[in-house]
């Protein structure tokens, strides 16, 4: 559900192992996979070419699905995931791709617990154009698991359908921890990428601009340690040392979308940090600097 730079990605990767998957997307990009197919481009996997695939702009025509890859714009979240509870079956697992830390709580109060899986996934990828998925970077890396800990049957096979798609991934014993671990990293390379208009390379060379990284994900860190997420103190300090391994082309999908003039997340990245730094009473200087300087692209391009 939602075939852009991350659902296009592994859901193109497992079809490529032969999974049945069917892709829901709309517009040029919808038109562009019917006719040509979806066309995953990367340097480090080298390219690959699923024509035909299956793509619907209508998810309900799929009937009920093992499976769904939840991978659309976090403002979405809410009305999408009521428009496909006619086919979530009882055995149905629903697992979420997006960014932030607020998704799952609202898919939960849609789906229900039994449903949802926790996940995060690490990539650097976007559409580049109608129809074809471009990655920066080796990176394909996704860790799921299930709220309570537990390995279970449909989270084995998921891993091991992934295994063999060729995706890292991995199933975590605390998923909570997993999808913070993920935001502290993903709000600092968002925010920082886009407010500087600039990929991590740059960022992360300036000693000003090094510096602005490393506090937005200090504050991230401090915010989910006072609401009683297990991350280490130091966990900003290890996630610098990994900024400084990504390629220096490596960019948001927060800056693409801020440079081509589509509408932000900005409010559940550095906008999540404040919000939920207030109610923990944790200062979140930084990201609130982040939040006020892309207010006025928030809505778009379209929409100014």
């Amino acid at each position: 559900m939602g075939s852009g730079g991350v659902g296009g990605l592994f859901g193109g990767r497992l079809a490529h192992s032969g999974c049945d998957v069917t892709f829901v997307a709309r517009g040029a990009h919808l038109a562009a996979m019917r006719e040509h197919g979806l066309l995953l481009e990367s340097e480090a996997h080298g390219d690959t070419l699923l024509n035909p695939v299956k793509v619907t702009d209508d998810p309900l025509s799929a009937g009920t699905p093992d499976l769904i890859l939840f991978a659309v714009k976090l403002w979405d979240t809410e009305a999408v995931a009521r428009s496909l509870q006619p086919i979530v079956g009882p055995d149905t697992a629903v697992l979420s791709l997006q960014n932030g830390v607020v998704k799952d709580d609202i898919l939960r109060g849609v789906f229900g617990e039994k449903a949802l899986m926790g996940g995060v996934a690490y990539v650097g990828t976007h559409i580049a154009r109608p129809g074809v998925i471009h990655q920066v970077g080796p990176l394909q890396r996704l860790v799921f698991g299930e709220y309570d800990g537990g390995r279970s049957a449909r989270a084995e096979g998921l891993l091991a359908a992934l295994l063999r798609a060729g995706i890292q991934a991995e199933l975590s014993a605390d998923v909570r921890v997993a999808i913070w671990e993920k935001y502290a990293f993903l709000v600092g390379l968002s925010g920082a990428t886009a407010s500087m208009r600039s990929t991590i390379g740059p960022v992360r060379e300036h000693p000003q601009t090094r510096a602005f990284l490393h506090d937005l994900m200090r504050e991230a860190v401090a915010v989910g340690r006072a609401l009683g997420v297990a991350l280490p103190e130091n966990y900003a300090d290890e996630r610098l040392k990994f900024a400084d391994s990504v390629p220096a082309t490596m960019d948001s999908s927060l800056h693409h979308d801020l440079r081509n003039g589509n509408r932000l997340e900005v409010e559940w990245l550095a906008g999540g940090v404040v919000q939920l730094g207030r109610k923990a009473g944790v200062p979140t200087p930084c990201n609130r600097a982040v939040w006020d300087v892309l207010a006025l692209h928030a809505n778009g391009r379209r929409a100014a």
